[in-house]
């Protein structure tokens, strides 16, 4: 049987790329996609062309999707689990002190890429059968509120409600969907979100133990290989020091 292919957006760094490392280290194929040419370049060169395939794309261009997509070569068809993990924050103010391009950016990234993608990699799911897997990765911010969360927080949530609403969709066609949702976890999300600060990345989490890339890797990991006849419908994760209120940075 030809190893299992696991396709995953933002796999440049963070969760995309741990999860990436995950699979390739253990017999699956990956299709890593992202904006950044010389990390996809490292990663297919780590583990060879025969391993990863790589697609520059960027989420929030349909065409790139498509072309990306459609130019897939056979023997990284068909695909088992797609792992919709591109997503971003932009600023940190509450409303009305916000820049509206940061918010079409958001919408544009979290809700339309998360959309876009789906649609053009589902024929590809129909075809792997039983056991293929979506794996969405939602966060806490959208269930819990906080200042300066706005239009983030509302993508997280539209993401767990489409898991959920996918997963009616796709009653019969045994394609499995979760929606993972994250709290606080050490990537390159603050300095995103603080338009490249990367001191501040560093330092917010200090004191504290805060999820790793690798933590989700293995989440991801966990759902595609659960029995083809469990679906998973959604996981919160937190780390031990983070609890379900508005974080104290944010009290002061």
């Amino acid at each position: 049987m030809a190893d299992p292919v696991i396709l995953i957006t933002g796999a440049t760094s963070g969760f995309g790329r741990a999860t990436a490392d995950r699979f390739a280290q253990n017999g699956w194929k990956v299709i890593a996609t992202g904006r950044r040419t010389d990390r996809l370049e490292a990663l297919q060169a780590q583990y060879g062309a025969e391993r990863v395939h790589v697609i520059e794309m960027d989420v929030t261009k349909p065409e790139e999707i498509a072309k990306g997509v459609a130019d897939i070569p056979e023997g990284f068809r068909p695909v088992k689990c797609l792992f919709n993990n591109s997503g971003l924050a932009l600023g940190t103010k509450p409303w009305p002190d916000i820049r509206l391009e940061d918010w079409r950016v958001m919408v544009e990234t979290n809700i339309m890429g998360v959309l876009h993608v789906t649609h053009e990699v589902l024929p590809l799911l129909k075809a792997a059968g039983r056991g293929a897997s979506i794996v969405n990765v939602g966060s806490i911010a959208g269930r819990f509120a906080y200042p300066g969360g706005n239009v983030y927080g509302a993508s997280k949530a539209f993401v767990r409600q489409f898991s959920y609403e996918l997963r009616c969709d796709l009653e019969g066609s045994d394609i499995r969907v979760t929606s993972l949702e994250p709290g606080m976890a050490k990537t390159e999300f603050t300095a995103v979100r603080t338009y490249g600060d990367y001191a501040l990345n560093e330092t917010f989490y200090d004191g504290a133990e805060p999820i790793l890339p690798e933590d989700i890797a293995e989440t991801v990991w966990w759902l595609a290989n659960r029995p083809d006849h469990i679906n998973i419908n959604s996981i919160e994760i937190m780390p031990v020091c983070q609890v379900p209120a508005i974080p104290k940075i944010l009290r002061k």
